[in-house]
């Protein structure tokens, strides 16, 4: 799966260091991956959920929150946001 865009992975991880890792693994499974739908993304990320038409993925032990918009038939996962826990609770992300 094609991940678009890792600037917002380096731009948060630059921020927040201990993060940098762990979304750069997350990049590498996403992009070596092939995901055909929801229940293959959990298979991966166990911990992953399904809000509206995007999909939530737990970075860190659940500290930070990383927010995409996938395209299974096109393989492409567009990042919206990657946020701190106390970011995702507003539920600014979700407009």
């Amino acid at each position: 799966m094609r991940v678009i865009t890792n600037r917002r992975l380096l731009e948060f991880g630059a921020s927040h260091k201990d993060s940098f890792e762990a979304l750069q693994s997350w990049k590498k499974l996403m992009e070596f991956g092939c995901f055909k739908s929801f229940s293959d993304i959990k298979q991966v990320f166990g911990s992953a959920d399904k809000v509206g038409d995007l999909y939530v993925f737990n970075i860190c032990g659940n500290k930070y929150r990383l927010v995409a918009y996938l395209q299974f038939e096109r393989q492409i996962c567009y990042i919206k946001a990657v946020l701190t826990h106390k970011q995702y609770d507003k539920d600014g992300w979700k407009k």
